[in-house]
């Protein structure tokens, strides 16, 4: 009997990173495209990584039952199908005791193919990873609306009735001698340019114009906080530091080009391009980046509800903050695009709800 050829289809997250965690994976007939079989768990506490490779193990596993022979894996973590497909190592030591195991359930079959495809492509494992991550938070979902019938949903700006929102403007710090020549700049503690400084001067003349603030918060890396200064000297107002708005540490990477570090570090940047989980060299990660700047989100909300908030910091966080208000996935980031001293304002409503207003504003740079 001809073996059959078998699609495996997997995911796995979690919130908060680590955090309440569960994976997703569904196996289909190459040829037909019927489901022969899902899978999905709560695994507890774990991270992103964790949770998607013991969806593949799940996966493997149901083809390995099902009797698979040729077995197509397609998944959206890049990093799982480099190191699954031998051209990256895996370094974490959480990670290698379950590439292991994957490894040793491809050797049951007769051949294994792993393909990188979008999330957009990968819905069935993610909604079944998504459930699965609920049921490790102890969150239940209310039951899908019937076809046909009414389903209320408040879309923010067009419900009836609001509480204010908290009103967000995040400012980008000027130039620097690094920003200038496009090199990774984390904590080295760079100052502005003299163009920096007239850039920052046009922002604060731009903030104070439009705008009613009640409060400065900046990011305490120099190039923030002298920019925060200048907006603070046209608003009349104190700044106050929040450390967890700092940019994201680049590690050995920082005051290097692209280039650079692709010459010098060619494997990690591999990684790093591959997962928001990997940092490079003595740095931080994106995911790690997202935790501390949810929280300083977090603590902003509760000091300052229904007030206008100026926060000044640097591309990821603010990036972040953006994500994070348009519910976007965390490959977002590498979408958007932030000038030096553009403006992103954000809605921030009590029940949850969020607008981004605008995004990357610098019309001041260019008025006359």
């Amino acid at each position: 009997m001809t073996a059959r050829r078998l699609i495996v289809e997997a995911d796995g997250g979690s919130r908060g990173n680590p955090g309440p965690a569960g994976y997703g994976a569904v196996v289909r007939d190459a040829a037909t495209g019927e489901v022969l079989a899902e899978r999905s768990e709560a695994i507890g506490r774990a991270t992103n990584n964790v949770a998607e490779y013991r969806g593949l193990i799940a996966g493997l596993h149901a083809a390995v039952d099902l009797g698979g022979g040729s077995v197509d894996v397609r998944l959206d973590s890049k990093l799982l199908v480099e190191q699954m497909s031998g051209r990256w190592q895996v370094k974490h030591p959480d990670m290698k005791p379950l590439a292991a195991e994957a490894s040793a359930l491809v050797r049951q079959l007769r051949s294994v193919r792993f393909t990188w495809i979008p999330r957009a492509r990968n819905t069935h494992a993610d909604r079944l990873a998504n459930q699965a991550m609920d049921a490790a938070a102890g969150i239940t979902r209310p039951a899908p609306t019937p076809r046909g019938a009414a389903t209320p949903h408040r879309i923010a700006g067009w419900s009836e009735e609001q509480s204010p929102p908290t009103i967000m403007l995040l400012l980008r710090h000027g130039q620097t001698p690094l920003s200038a020549e496009r090199r990774f700049s984390g904590r080295g503690d760079a100052e502005l340019t003299d163009a920096g400084v007239e850039q920052a001067r046009s922002l604060a003349a731009r903030v104070a114009q439009a705008s009613t603030v009640d409060t400065i918060v900046s990011s305490p890396l120099r190039r923030a906080r002298q920019t925060a200064d200048l907006v603070a000297t046209a608003l009349h107002l104190p700044v106050t530091e929040d450390p967890a708005l700092a940019e994201t540490d680049f590690g050995k990477w920082d005051g290097l080009t692209l280039a650079e570090v692709r010459e010098r570090f060619p494997a990690d940047l591999d990684e790093w391009f591959g997962s928001i989980d990997v940092a490079p060299p003595g740095g931080e990660s994106f995911a790690a980046t997202a935790v501390r700047v949810r929280g300083a989100r977090d603590r902003l909300l509760r000091d300052h509800p229904a007030k206008t908030v100026v926060v000044v910091s640097h591309v990821t966080p603010i990036k972040l903050l953006l994500r994070s208000a348009l519910d976007a996935p965390m490959h977002a980031l590498y979408r958007m695009h932030l000038d030096l001293t553009g403006i992103s304002e954000i809605d921030w409503y009590p029940d949850g709800g969020a607008v981004v207003r605008r995004m990357n504003d610098t019309s001041h740079l260019s008025a006359p």
